[in-house]
């Protein structure tokens, strides 16, 4: 498949077969003869000449333009590590290294190209006989290092692949690349994008950053970059804003339409994964509507740039860029070589020519005709140096991409080493192994495996080898801080190794110009007390905060749950901790209780006064009538009624708790026994006016009332005395209402007990109200089981409404019910019965005669 990429092949006649070479702008890069030469690839120059991609169409003879002084860096030190590979003598010693190294300028077409002339060879044309592998006299390379970007490297390894002729990316940091079946010729000498990815990633989650804009180049390093970024963060509350992309070909009008969109985005922190010269076009474009007001995060395919750090232009748009950037590393005596290059002494260098005529204005003088040299510009002087100069080709301060390239020209050098090293020998590359196959007979299937098994320490003492195509991840981090000068420099704030974030937050400088950390959400954190409730088709991270309900908390910033507290325990008015329920009991203090104990204390004196009324008026027919004694035994049990309510107030007790349903069932009993019998003995009264009767009002004397109402009333004794005997009441906190407040109440232990004392209650009631009402027709003019008739449905009716009332009352007001209930069904009984009685008394005495009672 290479050769065919890299030959036109037209045909001529039957048989007959005959190709070309695909051209190579020779003039455009650096060569150095050798016994073994390995290729190179760079994108020396940013501007092709042309835009046409079309394959038949590549020029031969037209260069690229625009000199870029960062690569031009990397070329050198590819260079340099050769001359120094050379001078080794423990490492190929016997053996000159030689390097052909071609100017991609920046376009994988041309990658490509200069890759198949580089693999295919210097022949210039070929027929069908002639045998497709490498001969001698051609320099046909075994290896090639470049491949400056993710997807140049992938069409270079995918090209080279079946000729099985390995690469080694110094820049290409595509996670996809990692993928041994589909790139099995690939290595790198820098990290996968996944580490670098992550680490910021790490970096959004520790600054709590989740509304994120991102920009990114459309292609491989780019869009794999914001895929593995969504991974990463994906359930940590990060959100992405906006995605914009740009094209090298669309880079102005891509790089306005991006700064648009961060100027209307409310999104603070902007993720950036593309080229740096993408990158200044983006911040030229931000600083024209004055959008100075951003964090950056940058990759290390711009974070070190000294053309975006030295650019005044955009200063105020880059700072406080936060960036993960290629380690750094250092290469001894490599600042020396570069400050001693010179045109004289590299005479067949054409890329140091137009350097040195960028640099000093001048042309180098040497003999012509020269590829870039200018007509125009005077000759030198022959004293330039670039031993003064300070520009990003002789900063040497921090090295990251050149010393890439210099490890894999080292990793390439060990591989030739141990694979031209004798079979017999033991000894490692670096120690004296003396060299026994031919350089001339290299396989580069045979270099791939070799390849794979490098594991070395390099001149800095390090350990180098490949996992795979890659090696062990380190970053640096960095920042872009301002000076005095109002210009940026370069500050390593911390490091990454592997998945492990190095941090010094405290030497950050972000955009703001202060150690502020940046905000950068659509929604700000949910306080505690709140929770996070998502709004309906927009991003988790654009929420509203709403208050936990009662009972529930939440304690930490941002929860997207409330928790129910306890049983025991009741959330506080900011529904930030759990609290232990305050005790509730009907108190006297308190308003209900106050009512309550006023209307007990009311009933009893009232109930105290007819006793009085009853007890000066006991010698008058009123009063004398139907037993006097019961009357004043109904008055007892009805003052004894209203005051038994006010056990049930205040904090209850285990002998409260038993005292009051004693107290309450008793009285009551007391009360409708007296009543009953009252019922009872008028009915006799009525039967014994009757012929043959006289003798049942005789058998139903005062003593008969009177143990009668004791009897009633024993019973009720018996029933209370066996309840509380066996399971009484006990006070307990009524957990099941949910409030701030836990009930203190007595717990029925035994509801069948509870249950006989207010049958037997009912029981007695229903039977005097039936009495009383077959007496109501009775001929007296005061008739008093009419009044019995009427407070026994008012009795009845306050405790059929009480069961439901009592049973679906909270806490407290259960409570509350039965003293209700009581206090309604003793005021009925008081007034219904007594009532008539004490008007006549006191307001019409006139009636209060023997012969109007009993009058017809």
């Amino acid at each position: 498949m290479g050769r065919q990429l890299g030959l036109r092949v037209g045909l001529q006649g039957v048989h007959t077969m005959t190709c070309s070479q695909w051209g190579t702008p020779r003039s455009q890069g650096l060569f150095q003869d050798g016994d073994i030469v390995i290729g190179g690839l760079f994108i020396i120059h940013y501007q092709p000449p042309f835009a046409d991609h079309n394959f038949t169409q590549l020029p031969h003879h037209k260069p690229c333009t625009g000199l870029d002084h960062v690569p031009l860096q990397y070329v050198y030190a590819m260079v340099f590590a050769v001359e120094e590979i050379n001078l080794n003598t423990e490492l190929l010693p016997g053996v000159k290294l030689g390097y052909y190294i071609f100017d991609s300028c920046g376009k994988p077409p041309w990658a490509l190209q200069a890759a198949l002339s580089l693999v295919g060879g210097n022949r210039t044309s070929c027929n069908s006989t002639e045998s497709p592998n490498y001969s001698a006299g051609d320099y046909q390379v075994p290896l090639i290092i470049g491949g400056a970007s993710s997807s140049t490297a992938q069409i270079l390894s995918r090209t080279l692949g079946p000729l099985s002729v390995p690469l080694i990316s110094y820049q290409a940091s595509c996670p996809c690349l990692s993928d041994r079946p589909q790139y099995p010729n690939f290595f790198r000498t820098i990290p996968s994008d996944i580490y670098q990815v992550r680490a910021m990633a790490q970096l959004a989650i520790r600054f709590n950053w989740t509304w994120i804009g991102a920009v990114v180049a459309n292609n491989n390093y780019g869009l794999k970059a914001i895929q593995i970024f969504q991974e990463e963060t994906q359930g940590a509350g990060v959100c992405l804003a906006f995605v914009e992309t740009l094209n090298r070909e669309n880079i102005l009008s891509d790089a306005r339409r991006a700064a648009l969109t961060i100027q209307a985005s409310t999104a603070r922190v902007i993720l950036i994964f593309t080229w740096y010269t993408d990158v200044r076009e983006l911040f030229l474009q931000l600083m024209k509507i004055n959008v100075i007001d951003r964090q950056f995060l940058a990759s290390e395919a711009w974070s070190t740039s000294g053309d975006l750090i030295q650019n005044l232009a955009t200063s105020k748009v880059a700072s406080g860029v936060l960036g993960v950037a290629i380690r750094s590393s250092s290469i001894p005596g490599f600042e020396n070589y570069l400050r001693n290059l010179h045109p004289v002494l590299h005479t067949g260098d054409d890329i140091l020519k137009e350097f040195w005529e960028a640099e000093f204005g001048c042309s180098p003088g040497a003999t012509p005709p020269f590829t870039f040299s200018s007509s125009s510009l005077p000759p030198c002087s022959g004293t330039e140096s670039l031993e003064g100069v300070q520009n990003l080709f002789t900063d040497t301060s921090q090295l990251r991409v050149a010393y890439n390239v210099y490890l894999a020209v080292y990793a390439a050098a060990h591989a030739l080493h141990s694979l031209l090293s004798c079979p017999n020998s033991n000894s490692p590359p670096g120690e004296n192994s003396s060299i026994c196959s031919s350089p001339k007979s290299i396989k580069p299937i045979e270099l791939l495996q070799h390849l794979n098994k490098v594991n070395v320490t390099t001149p800095q003492g390090e350990m180098f080898y490949f996992q795979g195509a890659d090696i062990p991840a380190k970053y640096d981090l960095v920042n872009w801080q301002n000076t005095p000068e109002g210009t940026l420099k370069l500050v390593l704030i911390g490091r990454v190794d592997g998945f492990e974030l190095h941090l010094n937050e405290s030497a950050i400088q972000w955009s703001t110009g202060s150690n502020q950390v940046p905000i950068s959400m659509c929604s700000e954190s949910c306080p505690p007390g709140t929770r996070v409730a998502n709004r309906k088709g927009e991003p988790v991270c654009c929420f509203d905060c709403i208050p936990c309900a009662e009972g529930e908390i939440s304690n930490t910033t941002g929860s997207h749950h409330c928790e129910p507290c306890p049983l025991e325990f009741w959330s506080n008015d900011k529904r930030t901790v759990c609290i232990p329920r305050q005790v509730d009991f009907l108190s006297f203090n308190e308003t209900l209780g106050i009512t309550l104990t006023t209307a007990a204390v009311s009933g009893a004196t009232v109930t105290t006064a007819v006793f009085v009324v009853f007890l000066s008026y006991r010698q008058t027919p009123m009063v004398r009538a139907n037993n006097s004694e019961l009357s004043f035994l109904l008055l007892v049990s009805l003052k004894l009624c209203f005051l038994c309510s006010l056990v049930f107030i205040g904090r209850p007790s285990v002998w409260t708790c038993r005292f009051q349903q004693a107290a309450f069932g008793i009285s009551f009993v007391l009360c409708v026994s007296c009543l009953q019998v009252k019922t009872i003995v008028v009915l006799a009264a009525f039967r014994s006016a009757r012929p043959g009767a006289e003798a049942l009002i005789r058998w139903f004397g005062p003593g008969q009332q009177r143990g009668s109402v004791c009897f009633f009333t024993c019973i009720q004794v018996i029933i209370c005395a066996v309840w509380l005997s066996l399971s009484p009441p006990v006070p307990q906190h009524d957990l099941g209402f949910r409030g701030s407040k836990v009930t203190l109440r007595c717990a029925m232990a035994s509801v069948v007990g509870f249950s006989l004392v207010l049958g037997y209650i009912g029981l007695l009631a229903c039977t005097c109200l039936l009495l009383a009402f077959l007496a109501r027709k009775l001929p007296d003019n005061f008739n008093e089981a009419k009044l019995i008739t009427f407070s026994m449905l008012i009795f009845c009716a306050v405790w059929v409404a009480f069961v439901p009332a009592y049973v679906s009352s909270p806490g407290k007001y259960t409570v509350a019910v039965e003293i209700f209930a009581i206090l309604a069904s003793s005021y009925g009984l008081l007034f219904c019965i007594f009532a008539p009685k004490c008007f006549i008394i006191l307001l019409r005495p006139d009636k209060n005669t023997k012969k109007h009672l009993m009058a017809r």
